[in-house]
């Protein structure tokens, strides 16, 4: 008896890719997704989000058994007790967990082996806008330098093409560098 084993390079299943890819095309709706997450505060600025539910694919997703726990908190020159990192690291986390996504999809259906993949990121706040000590400083980021070392098995020119796409296609990325509408409301 033959068994057929499928690869999966950079432990990315390429036919499954494919399969989601085409039936997007074929079904435009299935490509709308809802992320979702509540966040309780604890204390001082220590708070705690779960993440379990979402819709995509045309349906409310139950393949979760267990909520993601995220903490999140300040160090203690900010006043916090450095029980998670605080939101602006969170989102140096968000933006090198979606490009190494990005870039590990797309080297998989391009025939491109990862062998390794790593960021280093930095980001730049000054205080005085959070604080609201001055209106002509923006309260977020200033900027944020990311720097990566991938180490694949295609020639540079290739791996400079995956990049080019996967800055195009990261959705993290998209969301830091252009406005999102953000709406806030207290609950009924």
């Amino acid at each position: 008896m033959s068994t057929q084993v499928k690869t999966q390079p950079n432990g990315v299943n390429v036919d499954q890719l494919v399969q989601t890819v085409n039936a997007i095309k074929d079904n435009p709706g299935l490509a709308r997704f809802q992320f979702r997450a509540s966040t309780k505060w604890l204390n001082g600025g220590h708070s705690r989000t779960t993440v379990k539910g979402f819709y995509g694919a045309g349906q409310e997703d139950t393949s979760r058994t267990r909520a993601f726990v995220l903490e999140g908190d300040e160090p203690a020159v900010l006043l916090g007790n450095d029980a998670g990192p605080n939101a602006v690291e969170s989102v140096l986390q968000a933006l090198a967990s979606c490009l190494t996504v990005g870039f590990v999809y797309n080297a998989a259906a391009r025939g491109i082996t990862v062998k390794s993949l790593e960021f280093d990121l930095e980001g730049d706040v000054d205080l005085h806008g959070f604080l609201g000590l001055s209106d002509d400083v923006r309260p977020g980021y200033e900027g944020i330098r990311l720097v990566y070392r991938a180490d694949c098995d295609a020639p540079p020119e290739k791996v400079a093409a995956l990049w080019a796409h996967v800055k195009k296609t990261s959705p993290v990325l998209d969301i830091i560098t252009n406005p999102v509408p953000v709406t806030i409301a207290a609950a009924k």
